[in-house]
């Protein structure tokens, strides 16, 4: 899978999130959603993305749950 793809995948996770009030548990939940149902490769993937992008175009959520 693409990183490009990861990153939206990450984000569209993020904006589901979106309603929730209560920032700790939207970012929570994020990094849950990864957790439980993203391969450790997915993950990685995404982190050596972030490693050479940066946040840009991340959702604030995305990078908290990362952290």
């Amino acid at each position: 899978m693409s990183s490009e793809n990861l990153v939206k995948m990450a984000n569209q996770i993020a904006h589901y999130f979106d309603s929730e009030p209560n920032r700790a548990l939207a970012v929570q939940g994020v990094r849950q959603h990864i957790q439980n149902f993203w391969t450790p490769a997915m993950r990685r993937q995404l982190t050596q993305w972030i490693t050479d992008h940066g946040h840009d175009g991340l959702d604030a959520k995305v990078v908290e749950a990362l952290g």
